[in-house]
């Protein structure tokens, strides 16, 4: 039995998000012996279950305020947005949503590009405001201070007379079997909102996000295009989200 948690929980350190099936497969024991193996861990504290899946972290996200999570992980937000960047053309009109990552998108636009620029997040137009060539389309709703973005059917109603090449998304989680989440559920719909606007659907995410799970559902991840992320992904989630069509690029 000692054997089996060892190999357990350096498995799930390593990927940080594991599969019962895999374990299962790999120790070659029963579903009971390994629903008993994982309960008893769980009870220490060593990791976390949720259904078909084992990880270090708990997987249930909890509505952060902005300013603690932008110190979180912020060398690999930076360069996941300065990567994002890199995908907007001259006189694109694009959305971006709210969030730490994203906001690091913005503030990697070059001063000189002329685009259009949809968005929920006032701290999303607050950096863009000393860009000159940047037209600024502030989305109007309920704010939520913990974000500093606005939600709410007003906000959706106003994206129904746009179209959009690029929506790029924050996340609080993405798990294989729930898609993409966020802790809030009005600005769940308020993302869903956007994805149909947009043409393509671009998910801005840290490697941590991976394997948690939010309050509101966004979309299944066969509805997105691409995620960029960080080098801590693992490479058996790469696989799965490639295996569906989604293009991942690690920075």
């Amino acid at each position: 039995m000692a054997q089996r948690h060892a190999y357990i929980l350096d498995r799930v350190k390593k990927e940080g998000n594991v599969r019962v099936a895999d374990l299962l497969a790999a120790l070659d024991v029963s579903a009971v012996t390994i629903r008993k193996d994982l309960a008893l861990l769980e009870e220490k504290k060593l990791l976390f279950r949720t259904h078909g899946n084992v990880s270090l972290a708990n997987p249930y996200t909890k509505d952060r305020d902005v300013n603690e999570k932008e110190n979180i992980l912020a060398d690999q937000k930076t360069r996941i947005g300065l990567k994002a960047a890199e995908l907007i053309e001259p006189d694109d009109a694009i959305i971006i949503a709210s969030g730490t990552t994203v906001l690091q998108l913005a503030r990697a636009i070059p001063k000189e590009m002329r685009l259009t620029v949809l968005t929920s997040a006032m701290n999303i137009s607050m950096a863009l405001l000393d860009k000159p060539n940047v037209e600024i389309v502030q989305l109007g709703g309920i704010v939520r201070k913990t974000s500093t973005s606005v939600t709410g059917n007003y906000a959706e109603s106003i994206l129904d007379n746009f179209t959009c090449s690029k929506l790029f998304l924050g996340v609080d989680g993405i798990d294989p079997e729930q898609g993409c989440t966020t802790s809030n559920m009005m600005e769940a719909t308020l993302n869903k909102a956007m994805i149909r606007t947009a043409q393509k659907t671009i998910i801005l995410t840290d490697s941590s996000k991976f394997g948690r799970r939010g309050f509101g559902k966004i979309c299944m991840l066969n509805e997105i295009d691409q995620i960029i992320t960080d080098d801590g992904i693992s490479s058996s989630m790469v696989q799965d989200l490639e295996n569906i069509g989604v293009e991942v690029t690690i920075v």
